[in-house]
């Protein structure tokens, strides 16, 4: 009997797309076409024609160990035999129990609770109610959030409010929470914001900052000096405002150290993870803070609990991934890895930065970024010229404006990033 053939799925992934689907960070009138990605491994993406792009930004910073690992897979594999979900509200399962062992030996010291939700925008979400509330639980009004300019942290309300990329936030910010930005810290401003402070909190409603701890991703990987943000995290906590260390994008191993903070003597009261914390497989966000700010909600009054959830808190598999992806980070191989790539690093760097066409490059632990000596759009036409030369060389990157940046995951061989370097640099011929 002949076999029918099913038209739909006769058409073209990246077809059959355009008739539902609405994509993140896309004007579709402009930018209609979708690149169909069929399979991954490894530091390679493949898209529906067979075709090999090596994925430079790890995928938005979550494959660190590179696509479809066989450790995590396995992992997550065992648990889907054992237990796939269950509330995390009146009940607890190993999964969850063995991630925040695993976890809180390697998170800064004052670390010791840790609450579940489901990406980064969730994370910082509770990072903000978390120090908000604690000042209403304490007694005192305080209602107002500082922040770096240019900062990002994610899309949902609190997070928007707290980030200061108009791009993203235009159309929200007549609802946005009470919010003042300092500058991130240099040498030479660092003494002007540090006395500014002292006298802006002098009026008491300060409840918490939050910051990208050393690197500012969606600002275009900008980064700032460890000793400047250090001073600045002291005296705040002088003042009793929290500290939310948002390492959404910095966590796990990615600035040289398990986190940025760690680079940092004054730690934060609140962490939020997410991305590489399941190493790109399935979603989850955590939010960690120290004793002091969970006593603050501990109660026989139940209104001064945290009343935050979500469906999928805590889910077994997403815990059996994030555990397989704490195991990887601390093995000899990952941080031999890790060591090899700032390496790679810094001797690409010699080579392209006094390169007519580029202006200045920084580099902390694998993150590598470029600015080009021109001036475009975010999302102009010759940024899109540039993302297309890449995808057109089998190279995923996504540049930011005039900015080229490097996150690749830590399983990627020399000679993938040789030819991500390559790419780079035959680049600079065609701006």
């Amino acid at each position: 009997m002949k076999r029918l053939t099913d038209p739909v799925a006769s058409e073209k992934i990246s077809e059959r797309d355009k008739k539902h689907l609405w994509h993140p960070l896309t004007q579709h009138k402009t930018h209609p076409e979708m690149l169909a990605i069929a399979k991954a491994k490894g530091a390679v993406l493949f898209d529906e024609d067979g075709k090999e792009y090596i994925d430079g930004i790890a995928s938005w910073y979550t494959c660190m160990y590179g696509h479809c690992n066989p450790h995590i897979l396995k992992k997550v594999g065992e648990q889907m035999q054992q237990l796939d979900q269950v509330v995390f509200s009146g009940f607890t399962h190993e999964p969850a129990v063995k991630l925040s062992e695993a976890l809180i030996k390697i998170l800064p010291e004052n670390q010791q609770k840790l609450f579940f939700s489901d990406n980064g925008s969730t994370a910082t979400e509770i990072g903000i109610k978390m120090a908000l509330q604690y000042h209403f639980n304490t007694g005192e009004k305080r209602n107002v959030l500082l922040a770096f300019e240019e900062g990002f942290h994610g899309d949902t309300f609190g997070a928007m409010s707290v980030s200061g990329l108009s791009v993203y936030n235009g159309p929200f910010e007549d609802f946005f929470i009470s919010v003042e930005r300092i500058p991130v810290p240099t040498e030479e401003n660092i003494v002007d914001i540090l006395t500014q402070l002292k006298n802006r909190l002098e009026q008491n409603d300060v409840a918490g900052f939050i910051y990208e701890p050393l690197v500012q991703g969606a600002a275009a990987m900008k980064v700032h000096e460890a000793n400047g943000l250090d001073q600045i995290l002291a005296l705040l906590k002088e003042h009793n405002v929290l500290t939310i260390a948002d390492e959404v994008m910095t966590g796990f191993g990615k600035t040289g150290k398990y986190f940025a903070s760690d680079h940092i003597t004054t730690k934060p009261d609140i962490i939020c993870l997410s991305k590489a914390l399941t190493a790109g497989l399935v979603p989850m966000g955590l939010t960690t803070c120290t004793e002091k700010v969970y006593k603050a909600f501990y109660s026989d009054e139940i209104a001064k609990g945290l009343f935050h959830g979500h469906t999928y808190t805590a889910n077994p598999l997403a815990c059996a991934a994030a555990l397989a992806a704490v195991e990887l980070l601390q093995t000899k191989e990952i941080q031999d890895n890790i060591q090899n790539i700032m390496q790679w690093h810094q001797e690409f760097d010699a080579k392209i930065k006094d390169h007519p066409k580029v202006g200045t490059t920084r580099q902390l632990g694998v993150i590598y970024a470029l600015d080009l000596d021109i001036q475009m759009e975010r999302y102009g036409n010759l940024r899109d010229k540039l993302f297309k030369h890449f995808m057109d060389n089998g190279v995923f990157l996504r540049p930011l404006g005039n900015t080229i940046y490097i996150l690749a995951p830590f399983i990627i061989s020399k000679e993938q990033m040789e030819k991500i370097y390559l790419t780079i640099q035959s680049a600079l011929e065609i701006v």
